[in-house]
């Protein structure tokens, strides 16, 4: 069987596995989990990096019978809806998915992505405080000096920092 990016990852303890589409939402939902204090790998949470969104469907066949077993949720960007829609009806996890049956198997759009969601939800300086924790506050302040980004808002600097990371 070919395996997938992440799919090493999972062991059979896991319960949830969360689909994301790169390493940046990976290490972003880490690090928001870790900062709430929750551990991921004691609650047998697998977040899994899809290395693009469009390999979702190689992710849901390699998962195949496993998935009855176990909780599967996933992310995506706005842009990628259309995209993992088509994917999780060709999976048989539904039919004419809109977003609301999207939410109620699991599946969650970002608008207009995770990025951009987390700066919205805990403030440009609790993200900030986050990078530092993470050990890339000298990065960040390197990046805002760039020429590309001086001038623009903070939130428009984070969210494209954290693509990028």
């Amino acid at each position: 069987m070919r395996r997938c990016r992440g799919d090493a990852t999972l062991a059979k303890m896991d319960r949830t596995v969360v689909l994301v589409e790169g390493l940046s939402d990976k290490a972003a939902l880490e690090a928001l989990a870790e900062r709430m204090g929750r551990d991921l790998a004691k609650e047998g949470v697998t977040v899994v990096s899809m290395g693009g969104a469009t390999n979702i469907g190689h992710h849901l066949d390699d998962l195949g019978s496993r998935r009855r077993a176990m909780n599967l949720a996933g992310l995506c960007d706005a842009a990628e809806e259309a995209l993992f829609r088509r994917a999780l009806e060709r999976a048989g996890l539904g039919s004419h998915l809109d977003r609301a049956a999207l939410e109620a198997i699991g599946f969650f759009v970002c608008d207009p992505d995770l990025e951009a969601e987390l700066i919205s939800a805990l403030g440009p300086a609790s993200v900030q405080t986050i990078i530092e924790e993470q050990g890339e506050l000298s990065s960040w302040r390197i990046f805002q000096r760039q020429p590309a980004q001086r001038g623009r808002p903070v939130e428009a600097q984070l969210r494209r920092f954290m693509g990028t990371r």
